[in-house]
């Protein structure tokens, strides 16, 4: 096949994905017994989901990783920052006092963030015309495999899990039969880290070995500088209502997918009534659900209507949020009706097409730098809305019903602005379209 090169180098860069979701994902799970290892505060917690990947951390790293991709090439990126990111996970893995625990989070949060514009940057500019949506989905799909892994993992390790003996025997053996109990359950945790650290490991060992993207060397010759760039991404008229477009639309669906992501088991717990071993395993079939749908969209999405595509996504979506206020989750049918209509939502979601139109609408000088910018405004911004959320919720979810209302807003935002400025690039190289929009001299 003509497209084993870039479908290779799709799979290398897109292990970012999983470390992404998977830091996000392995830091919610194991909070609670972080907590009651090290006497935590509810004050604490709030600064390790603040700073970590999920929030500030991503958003720093993303605006200097973007940059960073730009000036010194998406290789560059490749070759340092999974360094940093074994960094992170590993002072998490061995963290004994908080300070420990808070550097871990922030440095693998930040790490997440300077990866992702690279990462998809990179997958289009190393895509063929035809297959560079198909790229962006398998892209998309190690985000649902991530969260799947660890959530598995976190659950057979974590205490009354089917493999916590064996966490018990080696947590004996590391630090002696003396351990406290808090001792031997966070162990647990520092397991999944671990997982963590060999996963990006191999990636590191994969990604430093690609080649520098043509579209950056045949770009490097102009020899503009850091700031340059940035003033030119900010006085270029396309260039900033394309920002704004692609930052309202995934801004907007950020806000939902973010609090799903992070409290969908509270939720189905609190408001569903339903046990935390069930909550979790509805969540794990969830993102199966979501990586099965993102499977088939890879094989549809450079042949049907982008679109059509986008539409059917957020209807799924809405379809969701209209469950909870027509039926509610306060039963089976409601709840597995919810859970089923958003994960195909996420297989179909607007992170796709933000990835996708984001490395297509902006020329390569600053291509991985807007969408730095973006994501440094869409993390940041979800990381506020996750706090308002939580008193609009309510602590048992008797603000629910508001919730979905302000759920079901945003996606309308999202789904109205999207098709009114959803753009044509189906069939075109990057080239073609950076001249279309931006002229000859980019």
């Amino acid at each position: 096949m003509a497209n084993n090169g870039s479908l290779k180098s799709t799979i290398a860069v897109s292990l970012n994905n999983y470390l992404d979701a998977g830091a996000i994902v392995a830091g919610a799970s194991g909070l609670t017994l972080w907590q009651n290892y090290l006497g935590l505060t509810e004050v604490n917690l709030g600064w390790l989901n603040f700073i970590s990947a999920n929030c500030l951390g991503a958003a720093l790293g993303a605006i200097i990783g973007g940059f960073l991709a730009d000036k010194y090439g998406r290789k560059f990126i490749f070759t340092y920052n999974l360094l940093v990111y074994m960094t992170g996970v590993l002072l998490v893995m061995l963290s004994v006092n908080f300070p420990m625990l808070l550097a871990g989070f922030l440095i693998t949060g930040i790490s997440v963030g300077v990866g992702v514009p690279a990462s998809w940057t990179y997958i289009s500019e190393s895509s063929e015309i035809n297959n560079r949506g198909r790229n962006i989905c398998i892209s998309q799909m190690s985000w649902g495999v991530g969260p799947m892994i660890i959530l598995l993992l976190g659950m057979f390790f974590a205490p009354g899990g089917y493999l916590f003996g064996w966490v018990e025997n080696l947590a004996a053996v590391i630090g002696g039969s003396d351990m406290s109990t808090e001792a031997v359950n966070v162990f647990s945790s520092r397991l999944v880290f671990f997982s963590l650290f060999v996963v990006a490991f191999i990636a590191w060992n994969l990604q430093r070995q690609l080649q520098e993207s043509a579209e950056f060397e045949a770009n490097k010759a102009q020899k503009t500088g850091l700031m340059d760039n940035i003033g030119v991404l900010f006085s270029n008229r396309i260039a900033v209502k394309t920002v704004a477009y692609l930052a309202i639309i995934y801004l907007t669906w950020n806000l939902v997918a973010s609090v799903m992501g992070f409290f969908q088991p509270h939720i189905y717990e609190t408001a569903g009534g339903v046990s935390n071993e069930t909550a979790n395993w509805m969540n794990c079939i969830q993102w199966l659900i979501i990586v099965l749908t993102t499977l088939v969209a890879s094989q549809l999405i450079d042949k049907v209507s982008h679109k059509l595509i986008y539409i059917l996504g957020l209807l799924f979506a809405l379809s969701a949020w209209f469950v909870i206020v027509g039926i509610g989750v306060d039963g089976p049918v409601g709840l597995w009706a919810f859970a089923i209509l958003w994960g195909i939502e996420g297989g179909l979601s607007v992170q796709i097409f933000y990835a996708l139109w984001g490395s297509e609408l902006f020329p390569a000088k600053f291509r991985a730098g807007a969408q730095g910018l973006m994501f440094f405004l869409v993390r940041g911004l979800s990381a506020v809305w996750g706090l308002v959320f939580t008193y609009i919720y309510g602590e048992n979810g008797e603000g629910f019903t508001v919730a979905a209302w302000c759920m079901i807003a945003l996606l309308l935002i999202s789904l109205i602005v999207g098709v009114l400025g959803a753009p044509k690039t189906q069939g075109k190289s990057l080239d073609q379209i950076t001249r279309e929009r931006y002229g000859d001299n980019y």
